[in-house]
């Protein structure tokens, strides 16, 4: 059975997607980027011959239009022809979730897909690539909303195609597990048990938790706790108090609330709150057309 796109939507609705491009034109030379673990990165690659090294023992190369999705960049360089160079649009995709991400824990390190198995990506791609040689006004919202589209558009591919073998997208092309995962993302706060999930994907107990570990990698109910507290992070982050947040995500005192809270932070909320966010690299919004 072919997945629904109901319960991807409901995933990215809950914990945002945020994409946004730091390099648009045509590349040449060796360029070397930085460590970035908190963020996934987008290279859609129109033309030219491209060599990634440091993501993986041997070196990617690539040479036909093609995007790349590296799930948990690490510092690599990429090799480019001198003198003919690669169009290309480098972008860095980040969800609204902070630790433990459902969605790229599911996928591999390097997600590569040739453009012509992605036709109905023309027309956006047009669109990105026309923006990425040109200096108009708003040109770096619209490589911004271009790449969160392609991003979406990747993840769907990725799901579609069973790419997803493990973790969350694995779980929501699971036509059994499907419902129970989506009920989990709606309704954090449920009381949620073993049996109110198996009654959801039509099973026994035992039968739920066997297939629920094989597919997504944890127990059903480890699962729950999990999304709670990302659930919880991303409301805190809000501002909403701590006190609500608790009552939000299942938990009926702020008590039970702060020990599974540090029990998967390794820190209380107000600790954990308090800290300094990683603040996006300052080359993240320096988008330009080079040669």
């Amino acid at each position: 059975m072919a997945p629904t796109m109901d319960s991807l939507s409901t995933l990215l609705d809950l914990h945002s997607l945020r994409a946004g491009a730091f390099f648009a034109g045509n590349l040449c030379g060796t360029h070397g980027f930085p460590d970035d673990a908190g963020r996934g990165h987008l290279h859609v690659i129109r033309s030219g011959r491209v060599r990634i090294l440091g993501i993986q023992k041997r070196a990617i190369d690539i040479d036909s239009p093609t995007l790349l999705f590296l799930t948990r960049p690490a510092a690599r360089r990429l090799v480019v022809d001198a003198q003919a160079g690669s169009d290309m649009v480098c972008g860095t995709v980040q969800f609204g979730l902070e630790g433990w991400n459902p969605v790229t824990s599911a996928l591999p390190d390097v997600v590569s897909v040739p453009l012509a198995d992605l036709p109905d990506l023309d027309g956006l791609l047009t669109t990105l690539f026309t923006e990425a040689f040109a200096q108009r006004i708003g040109r770096q919202a619209i490589l911004d909303r271009c790449c969160e589209i392609v991003a979406l558009r990747l993840l769907r591919h990725c799901v579609e195609q069973g790419i997803a073998r493990g973790g969350t997208l694995a779980g929501l092309a699971h036509p059994r597990l499907a419902p129970a995962l989506q009920a989990i993302h709606q309704q954090p706060e449920a009381p949620w048990t073993l049996d109110r999930l198996a009654a959801l994907a039509h099973m026994s107990r035992a039968r739920l938790a066997l297939l629920f570990k094989q597919v997504t990698g944890d127990p059903p109910m480890a699962y729950v706790t999990a999304w709670r507290i990302a659930t919880a992070q991303a409301l805190l982050r809000k501002g909403l108090p701590i006190q609500r947040v608790a009552g939000d995500v299942g938990y009926a005192t702020v008590g039970a609330f702060s020990k599974a809270f540090v029990r998967l932070v390794g820190v209380p909320p107000s600790a954990w709150l308090a800290a300094p966010q990683t603040a996006p690299p300052a080359a993240a919004r320096q988008a330009g057309t080079t040669r």
